[in-house]
């Protein structure tokens, strides 16, 4: 199956917090866009991994992703490790992506920045011929993605473009929210305290949008970083 957009992520809910509204716009705009989460969240202080198994498909649909798989790698231990690359190159190589989505570059929890490098690394060697890898007993052909492209998560970094996501705002928050054991449920929530439980972490996520959205001129925006420079053909593209 050929993706326009792989999106790649250490844990489930990554990829809605930290490109759920680019998500929604591509999907919208017709592209086929993915989900490959890398671990199933286990550490989580809050929830099951077959809780957020379950959220994470609701946030799939409601993102309307064509496919949200699991690598099934250990949350709390990602490394760039030659055995989690090539756990992770069958996947690219059998999705055939244009583009990757993947962590960001430095963050608060340890495994977004492992994340990011290993996922770079495994697009990298995914193109590599001398590679070997089987998909259902299949030998694959090499895959190098045209680019990858690193979304901001917890802690500012000035972002190198912004997506403009004021019309896929509401159904990101939608997709954010499919995630409740994640998240705050109101003065009656007595589970545990984390970072992204609090009542404020929600309003942090709206402000960083609308700060982003504000330097584009627009309501609510996504940031990200490149690995290389954006070619544009024409100045009429980044008006």
């Amino acid at each position: 199956m050929k993706l326009d957009i792989l999106v790649i992520a250490a844990h489930p809910d990554d990829a809605e917090l930290g490109a759920g509204g680019s998500i929604v716009k591509a999907v919208n705009e017709g592209l086929r866009v993915g989900i490959l989460d890398l671990t199933r969240g286990e550490l989580g202080t809050r929830g099951t991994p077959e809780t957020r198994d379950q959220e994470a498909k609701a946030a799939a649909k409601i993102l309307g992703t064509i496919f949200r798989e699991n690598a099934d790698l250990p949350d709390g231990f990602l490394a760039n490790t030659k055995e989690f690359q090539l756990k992770i190159v069958p996947f690219i190589r059998k999705y055939q992506p244009d583009i990757v989505l993947a962590n960001a570059v430095n963050d608060r929890h340890p495994d977004h920045a492992k994340a990011s490098k290993l996922i770079s690394d495994a697009c990298f060697l995914s193109g590599l011929r001398a590679i070997e890898t089987d998909w259902e007993d299949a030998k694959q052909e090499s895959w190098r993605p045209k680019a990858i492209y690193h979304f901001i998560q917890d802690y500012y970094i000035h972002p190198d473009f912004i997506v403009d996501i004021t019309d896929a705002w509401e159904t990101k928050m939608k997709a954010v929210k499919a995630f409740s054991s994640q998240f705050y449920q109101g003065k009656g929530d007595k589970g545990p305290v984390t970072p992204i439980s609090t009542a404020g972490f929600i309003q942090s996520l709206e402000a960083r949008a609308r700060e982003y959205g504000r330097l584009i001129k627009s309501e609510f925006g996504e940031g990200f970083t490149v690995e290389r420079p954006v070619g544009v053909k024409s100045f009429q593209d980044i008006i």
